[in-house]
């Protein structure tokens, strides 16, 4: 089983593109079950959010370009356009990706702690769908695991820079004093949630939640004195709000140009400063055409964080060299199972053979034979049968020229001497054969001699 990460992010692909791509929380159970049925992948999982969305898929036979048109026809793209802004991790490469993402190595934001819940509800979408597996289960319990250690070994979420506080950075930019500043801020998710507790922090004047129910808007807004209202009333509120901050999940855009032109003139043309940081966003671009609007999308923010994320980059090396011996380590318990799988089937079939010549030896010995006799022949016929299969197979590698299966031969049964360095290289096949497959002669090399 091989593991796939498929993805889009801020750094290949724009707003535009990433809305495009982007499920939403509705339809992630049918595409999970969509994306599983319709392409053979055994376990699936997806996660999408504002700055990325990726696919992760555990496969017996790893294939890319079947992920790559489904996602293509899932959004009504064609394959080039999505392949030309993706990028694709298999096996090891696919593990390390997703222990960055989960750790905030690869967010905008370096090191920022949301995208672990994220990453958490993907994992939990998965296994509601019936889509997650125990092979995909497993690599994400390491992934959070890893992103924990993180989190507990390095300073990399010491200071908080975040998409929330990258935008209320800007906000204090436009407004000096934002204890005169009232703030509207639409939507109750986690992002909204880390805004307002930063606007909080810094004195903003009032705070103003809308949300689809009053009940959401009221647990985040109470706590810090604020109004809550529905997203209905936003037009009755626009004009006496100068900093507006959204994070939706709604498909089309709730503020609308014309609302903000009306809301302009109540105000005399007072500046409002405007952050969308839904994806798909939540305020119309041609609100940014309008004269004393200062509109942002979550890509606009990048500049402000860069210059938060040098003090976390020490943070940062120090958590990719953890990453890397995670990957390793979890590549090494991969293939440890896998032989367990192996030595499951090669007991079985041992118990099997162990079995027919105990039953043989039992109607030997109800007619009366010997029983020293039954003895040495049920371990003589036991050990044959045992050597059989390998001998075959020893004899079989050894006509391909893959002179290596002696010493691995040696090595897994813990024989003693070097059998691939005594076996004669120009003699003939019969010379080499660890065993005759119709006498059951052992031969010295599986004896040890």
């Amino acid at each position: 089983m091989g593991f796939i990460a498929l993805g889009i992010n801020h750094k290949t692909a724009g707003v535009e593109v990433r809305e495009r791509l982007s499920f939403a929380p509705e339809q992630l159970p049918d595409a999970l079950q969509r994306l599983r049925d319709e392409t053979g992948t055994q376990e699936v999982a997806i996660l999408s959010t504002c700055n990325r969305t990726e696919l992760y898929c555990a496969q017996d036979q790893l294939d890319a370009e079947s992920l790559v048109a489904w996602v293509a026809a899932f959004h009504g793209m064609t394959a080039d356009e999505v392949r030309r802004c993706s990028y694709l991790h298999q096996e090891a490469g696919a593990v390390n990706h997703m222990m960055r993402v989960a750790a905030g190595l690869d967010s905008m934001v370096l090191g920022e702690p949301q995208i672990l819940g994220q990453m958490k509800d993907a994992w939990q979408a998965a296994r509601t769908a019936g889509t997650l597996g125990p092979h995909l289960d497993r690599l994400f319990q390491s992934t959070f695991s890893m992103a924990k250690q993180v989190r507990t070994d390095t300073r990399i979420g010491e200071n908080p820079v975040s998409v929330a506080f990258a935008a209320v950075s800007l906000a204090k930019q436009i407004f000096s004093d934002l204890r005169r500043s009232t703030a509207l801020l639409i939507g109750a998710g986690e992002t909204i949630g880390l805004v307002a507790r930063h606007l909080y922090d810094q004195g903003v004047g009032k705070i103003i939640v809308a949300n689809r129910t009053l009940e959401r808007a009221a647990v985040l807004s109470e706590p810090l004195g604020g109004q809550s209202i529905v997203l209905n009333q936003i037009p009755d509120v626009l004009a006496q709000c100068d900093v507006i901050i959204s994070s939706t999940a709604s498909p089309l855009p709730i503020l609308g140009k014309g609302a903000v032109e009306r809301a302009l003139k109540q105000r005399k043309h007072k500046p409002m400063f405007m952050v969308d940081i839904a994806v798909p966003r939540d305020i119309e671009p041609e609100v940014g055409d309008l004269a004393d609007v200062y509109l942002y999308s979550v890509d606009d923010l990048h500049q402000v964080i860069e210059e938060n994320l040098r003090s976390r980059q020490g943070a940062a090396n120090a958590a990719e060299r953890l990453i890397e011996v995670g990957t390793d380590d979890f590549m090494q318990r991969l293939r440890a199972l896998a032989a367990v799988d192996v030595l499951r089937d090669y007991r079985n079939k041992a118990e099997q053979l162990r079995d027919q010549e105990l039953l043989k030896a039992q109607q030997k010995l109800e007619r009366g034979v010997d029983p020293a006799l039954v003895l040495a022949e049920m371990a003589r016929g036991l050990t044959n049968k045992l050597l059989h299969d390998p001998s075959v197979q020893l004899k079989q590698m050894s006509a391909q020229g893959r002179v290596e299966a002696l010493a691995l031969a040696q090595e897994l049964f813990a024989l003693t001497g070097n059998a691939a360095e005594r076996a004669p290289q120009s003699t003939s096949l019969s010379d080499v054969a660890a065993a005759d497959s119709t006498t059951g002669t052992v031969h010295p090399i599986l004896q040890g001699k």
